[in-house]
């Protein structure tokens, strides 16, 4: 008998894009990083590309990347994220297939999934395909190979989305224990009951679909996967080899394979150091040679099934109602507030399936126009998404398109096809998977349907908003201050739309602050600034010209006349309006013109409200990002001075608040304010400045403990690692500079004197790198009497220590 080990990590977050920017927006909650997909990266996905394989004295010894030695799957809109943000762990990802695939007999890692996570038994059977097909596509554009298994959201299944599987020539998928329902060895007649999770989990199992097709599955063991997912397996990576490798059984006499599926954020996010445990496990388990690790693909070829199921329709791997938890109140919750209820959650999906539906008719035949099949068409777009380059446009209206299409056609059609494809973003299951109708992954379904409702009206001229909000105003919030779902519309979705006009208003508005280039690129947004104007009065600066706008997504355009006022501090005020001809564009230059360089501030805003009505706009117009950026510039002189003024606390009551620490009296509020804002500003200062001064460092936090004051450690531990991590990425460039591997060493020095741990990861990671790139070839200068080479050795070493990694042996 032959066993295998198989670990399966479903690594997925929703796709966080602003609809109309095609961005991530910034999300406080996962401060000190931009968003939670950065957070989550630093936390899991990065960590597992390069993990560590540590010897009995906690240094590190080999760096590893997991996902070439396990069954992987990542969302499509997620690994389209990584690819531009973190293309090193991008590549990663996509190697790890490779290498596995050189492992495993031809046979790769990664699997596909449903393209952006809705719980595919709740959708109907056109979005089930397309959901399907452009996972397969997306898959196909990035690994360069069809996929053998496919990932189903939340492991919710039933019979047609299995078959639309086969029929696409999936060979499997993976489902939880309890969604099996009777087994039979093939080719006998009577079923065994194999319900509430009584499955053998260790072989590979043969669905017949109605169709006449049949597909494997996999169902994983369920108690490893909870102990991994909720107790605490990762704690301990040799503790996890041998639970893998306790759980097969001598009562069975198939060839046996152990597999777990778990979030893969459970390595690194959930359980801090959960690659780690995974690497040191997987490390134990490649050199036992009573086992072998595999991956579905090689284990479903070498022991195909020899036994057939039937499966639990309508059931998922997270909820224990089935697939409820998507539709209904069903009790399932987060647990963090136990007395919320989740009753928001039918209407929510009773209003975005009205959007839906009600859109498929117009869409059928506006597209008809321009389209011999519009589905079909849809069901290909997915090409564009991956690929908005003109030749691949061109090749997709050459293959779909009825007759040759004019620009202003071209912009309709590309309309329609992103109101299909915001139309499947919607039903993004973590919308309904949380407990509160104002959560972020809910408000983020609800900006795709929000984005849903532009696009009807700007290509199918249908205004559906009214019909939505009367449904989806029946969803509670369970927060009083945010009423209902139309309440929670109107406040986050609609200041969130954007149009070219708006885009426009935050180039003029950011041009205030910023000199952008003749051609710029706001977001997803081409701008072609052909004229500008400027003049200022003290603190008063205007602003006007015009500009072509073009989206890069549907190809609309518009020429438009700015003018953009800034009063002072955040008071700022824009108008937007289309250009009609050279004269009038002139005419109101210089009649705005004349009034502000007059002196004539309140006659200038007259005169933008008369001639930009209605399209006017303020500081809270810009996107997120922009408007932080300019609201740091503009509080910077108001924050000096208020630092100034505690500074000054700081200064004359300082030797004050350190006595009455030191008698243990209370210290009062005002002046322990001021003492902390201070200190934590000069020792910020202090990790940013290049080189780092210990003894300005150490004063600093002896006053901190002198005053009692506490230190902001999470802004504090970002200022340094990200420091730290400069100076590391100096010495890469010039690995064998030995003043810059002095300035790190030196550097590394103060960690010891810190009240809160620095995340060393990146830092190791490069130092790893040069010694494995330098280290053997400045040890033989060393030997060989170079002076500077010893030295070089000497501060290496001492790094080496300080960072946790083993050097070669004899060193």
């Amino acid at each position: 008998m032959e066993k295998y080990i198989c670990i399966h990590g479903h690594f997925y977050q929703p796709p966080r894009e602003n609809p109309w920017i095609e961005a991530v927006d910034l999300q406080d909650s996962a401060y000190p990083y931009h968003d939670w997909n950065c957070r989550i990266t630093a936390e899991c996905y990065a960590p597992n590309a390069k993990s560590r394989i540590l010897d009995e004295k906690n240094r590190i010894v080999h760096l590893v990347n997991n996902y070439s030695r396990i069954s992987f799957n990542f969302g499509p809109t997620l690994l389209s994220w990584i690819e531009v943000n973190v293309p090193w762990v991008y590549e990663a990802i996509l190697e790890a297939d490779r290498e596995s695939m050189k492992r495993c007999s031809g046979h790769g890692a990664a699997l596909a999934q449903g393209y952006n996570h809705l719980i595919l038994p709740l959708a109907n059977h056109r979005d089930k395909v397309t959901q399907v097909l452009w996972g397969i596509r997306d898959f196909e554009h990035r690994f360069g190979r069809p996929p053998e298994g496919m990932w189903l959201p939340e492991t919710a299944v039933d019979l047609e989305t299995l078959d639309i599987l086969a029929g696409q020539g999936i060979l499997f998928t993976i489902l939880a224990p309890h969604q099996a329902k009777s087994v039979r060895p093939i080719g006998e007649k009577e079923w065994r009951d194999a319900g509430k999770g009584k499955i053998d989990p260790t072989m590979a199992y043969s669905l017949t679909l109605p169709s006449g097709r049949s597909i494997a599955l996999f169902f994983y063991n369920g108690g490893l996967s909870r102990a991994v997912a909720f107790e605490n397996l990762l704690e301990n990576g040799e503790m996890f080899a041998r639970r893998l490798m306790e759980a097969f059984s001598k009562d069975r006499d198939h060839h046996q394979l152990v597999h777990i599926a778990t979030d893969g954020e459970s390595y690194g996010h959930h359980h801090r150091f959960g690659d780690m445990a995974l690497a040191y496990a997987l490390n134990i388990i490649e050199h036992d040679g009573s086992v072998r690790l595999t991956n579905y693909g090689e284990f479903l070829e070498k022991h195909p099934p020899t036994w057939e199921v039937k499966i639990a329709e309508n059931t998922s791997w997270s909820c224990a109602h089935g697939v409820e938890r998507w539709r209904e109140h069903c009790g399932c919750h987060t647990g963090t507030h136990p007395e919320w209820n989740q009753r928001w959650r039918r209407p929510l999906r009773e209003a975005l399936d009205r959007l839906r539906d009600s859109l498929v008719p117009a869409f059928e035949e506006k597209a008809g126009i321009f389209l011999r099949d519009p589905w079909k068409a849809r069901d290909d777009y997915i090409d564009i998404v991956l690929d908005r380059s003109p030749s691949t446009l061109a090749a997709f209206l050459e293959r779909h398109g009825i007759r040759h299409l004019r620009p202003e056609e071209t912009r309709v059609l590309l309309q329609l096809l992103e109101l299909q494809r915001y139309a499947l973003l919607m039903y993004t299951s973590c919308g309904w998977f949380f407990d509160e109708l104002t959560g972020i992954e809910t408000l983020q379904v609800l900006q795709y349907a929000g984005r849903v409702l532009q696009l009807a009206r700007e290509a199918l001229g249908m205004d559906l908003e009214g019909p939505f909000l009367e449904i989806l105003g029946r969803a509670q919030s369970n927060l009083p201050e945010y009423g209902d779902g139309r309440q929670v519309f109107r406040e986050f979705v609609e200041p969130a739309v954007a149009d070219l006009h708006s885009v426009c208003a935050h180039y003029a508005l950011s041009s205030l602050f910023r000199d952008y280039e003749e051609k710029a690129r706001i977001y997803c947004y081409d701008v072609r600034r052909e004229d500008q104007k400027a003049a200022r009065s003290g603190k008063t600066r205007l602003l006007a010209g015009k500009a072509e706008l073009t989206s890069r997504i549907t190809t609309e355009s518009a020429r438009l006349v700015f003018c953009a006022l800034h009063l002072g501090d955040h008071n700022m005020v824009c108008g937007i309006r289309e250009f009609r001809d050279e004269t009038a564009y002139q005419a109101l230059l210089g009649e705005i013109f004349q009034a502000f360089e007059g002196g004539d501030v309140p006659g200038t805003i007259r005169r933008m409200d008369a001639r930009f009505a209605p399209f006017t706009y303020t500081l809270k117009s810009l996107f997120r990002d922009e408007q932080r950026r300019i609201l740091r510039l503009i509080m910077s002189p108001v924050l000096a001075e208020a630092e100034n003024a505690y500074r000054q606390l700081y200064e004359y009551y300082g030797s004050m608040i350190r006595f009455l620490k030191a008698t243990k009296n209370p210290i009062p509020r005002a002046l322990s304010i001021a003492v902390e804002f201070v200190i934590n500003a000069d020792l910020k200062r202090a990790f940013e400045k290049r080189p780092l001064d210990p003894g300005r460092i150490n004063d600093l936090l002896k006053e901190a403990r002198l005053t009692g004051s506490s230190l902001k450690g999470e802004t504090l531990e970002y200022a340094l690692r990200k420091s730290l991590e400069a100076m590391a990425e100096d010495l890469s460039r010039s690995p064998r500079d030995l003043e810059r591997l002095r300035e790190l060493a030196t550097a590394l020095k103060i960690l010891n004197t810190l009240p809160f741990q620095v995340n060393l990861w990146t830092i190791q990671n490069t130092c790893y790198d040069i010694l494995e790139i330098s280290y053997e070839a400045m040890k033989m200068k060393a030997e060989q009497g170079d002076k500077t080479a010893a030295e070089w050795m000497l501060n290496f070493s001492t790094l080496a220590k300080k960072l946790s990694i083993r050097l070669p042996e004899g060193t």
